[in-house]
């Protein structure tokens, strides 16, 4: 069985360029012709910059250089040909040059893939991106595939799917700001849409310690503790619950049909699709950060747990058992006697 070399995908933020990188020898190594389509500059150029490179002695050729088969269509023939490959140094050092902003953003998606590889001995595509003459692999639909039912079965909480169909992008960066923010906001658009609140906002607005449980709906205990009050799904109704799991479904049935269908989605897309989804179904769209911070609300709602606790205490001491009453009984029999 030939053995296929690691592959990584690499696909800019305006989702017009796709490159399948080979990873090997803790580097990533392209081709000029990859190298002019990341910067979208054309070949000649990239050839000069990397003339001046070597000229310079900004970097060695024997150290940055490999050589390296690939199957390229030729028309309707499969030509095997050997072709200089260039490793990280080399394309940064390119980007630099070129003053593209497409350099930051291979940088920082290189960084990731390049730590995944050396701590799993393997990248994110490494088993689904076999054909290096399509875009994509039926492979990696099937495995996307797999994935999202995963996460369907999955026991995490509803905005944790959400999360995690995102991180299926074919452009996936957990560090990109526009990740940071999808992750920052995902929990207080769900709450939103379905009550009007963010998740602080619903604890401030539902922690009570004059109510049975605090007004708790649900708790991981036999009663409820100090870590449980300042959780927002634990003031859901049952309603809220269920409103909640069918935009979840929703977003899963979609994500499903996308990679049956075979098509890709970027972190951009899917972050649209989450606003989409809402107002599909008449639900309001939070376009703010909320009235109340979620320390605020921790603090508020703790300050009501230590009222529930005290008076759960003093119910339990003006509490008569049954044995109380009957030793009450007993005494009275006694007296009468």
């Amino acid at each position: 069985m030939t053995q296929h070399p690691p592959l990584a995908m690499f696909t800019s933020n305006d989702g017009k360029t796709r490159l399948q990188i080979r990873l090997q020898d803790d580097s990533l190594w392209l081709t000029q012709k990859q190298i002019a389509d990341l910067f979208e500059r054309s070949t000649p150029t990239i050839n000069e910059h990397l003339k001046n490179i070597y000229e310079e002695g900004e970097l060695e050729p024997d150290s940055t250089i490999r050589k390296f088969r690939i199957v390229a269509l030729e028309g309707a023939r499969e030509v095997e040909r050997l072709l200089d490959h260039y490793n990280l140094e080399v394309v940064l050092s390119v980007g630099y040059r070129v003053r593209s902003s497409r350099g930051t953003q291979f940088r920082q998606w290189a960084n990731q893939v390049l730590k995944e590889y050396l701590i799993k001995g393997f990248a994110m595509d490494d088993e689904r991106l076999k054909n290096p003459d399509k875009d994509l692999s039926a492979d990696y639909f099937d495995e996307l595939l797999e994935r999202i039912r995963d996460i369907r079965a999955s026991e995490r909480r509803f905005y944790q799917k959400i999360t995690d169909i995102y991180a299926t992008a074919s452009d996936y960066n957990k560090n990109a700001p526009e990740s940071q923010s999808f992750f920052a906001t995902v929990q207080n658009k769900l709450h939103w849409a379905i009550h009007g609140h963010t998740a602080a906002e619903l604890v401030k607005e539902r922690a009570n310690s004059d109510l049975a449980n605090m007004g708790l709906k649900s708790w991981s205990g036999k009663q409820v503790t100090k870590k449980d009050v300042s959780v927002a799904k634990n003031y859901l109704t049952e309603e809220e619950l269920n409103e909640l799991n069918q935009i979840v479904t929703m977003y899963l049935d979609f994500a499903e049909l996308q990679a049956k269908k075979k098509a890709p989605m970027t972190m951009a897309q899917w972050a649209t699709k989450l606003d989409a989804f809402l107002e599909f179904n008449d639900q309001n769209i939070l376009t703010n950060a909320g009235k109340i911070s979620h320390k605020v609300a921790q603090q508020l709602a703790e300050s009501e747990y230590d009222k529930f606790v005290e008076i759960r205490r003093n119910e339990l001491t003006n509490e008569v058992s049954d044995f109380d009453e009957l030793i009450n009984k007993e005494k009275q029999l006694t007296q009468k006697k």
